[in-house]
């Protein structure tokens, strides 16, 4: 059994307003506490701003934001998840981290869109999965990101690159 199929059907979930996410595990590559972020001027709102990850400077995006959600403070159980998408990181600031769980592919049900075009969350959901009694909302970490914010990605990975000859 290799490591891809005991990874094939886990979730990291977090919690996000009255919501629960998931995501691909095999997306995540860690998840990290809540650290000071440099602020980008004139980029999008939802874009934090940068952070240092052991010398490797990467955006960090506010889901809820993101989602269309009002602000909140960020506290002690805020936490940055730091994906890989196409191979480039960003980190994406969630209230609190729920756990990882497993859903099956046939728990998993395609999302509803129910005329629901004004939420901005429903975009970037590709399904539902089902666990015990409760669902958790399955990102699509590649429309979470829009292609500018990985152009974003990659241009503070070359200027710190340049910075660091």
């Amino acid at each position: 059994m290799s490591d891809y199929d005991t990874q094939q059907d886990k979730y990291v979930t977090f919690k996000s307003g009255q919501e629960y996410y998931g995501l691909k595990i095999q997306y995540v590559n860690e998840i990290i506490v809540f650290q000071e972020i440099t602020e980008i001027p004139e980029s999008e709102d939802y874009i934090k701003g940068l952070i240092n990850l052991r010398g490797k400077i990467i955006p960090v995006i506010d889901v809820r934001i993101r989602f269309k959600k009002e602000p909140i403070e960020y506290n002690d159980r805020t936490c940055i998840v730091v994906i890989n998408v196409k191979d480039t990181v960003v980190g994406l600031i969630v209230e609190k981290i729920a756990e990882v769980v497993e859903i099956k592919e046939e728990n998993i049900l395609p999302s509803p869109s129910l005329g629901n075009e004004d939420k901005a969350q429903n975009r970037y959901v590709y399904g539902i999965g089902k666990v015990g009694d409760s669902v958790k909302l399955l990102l699509d970490p590649e429309k979470l990101l829009k292609d500018e914010d990985l152009n974003l990605a990659e241009q503070a990975n070359e200027e710190a690159l340049i910075e660091g000859e």
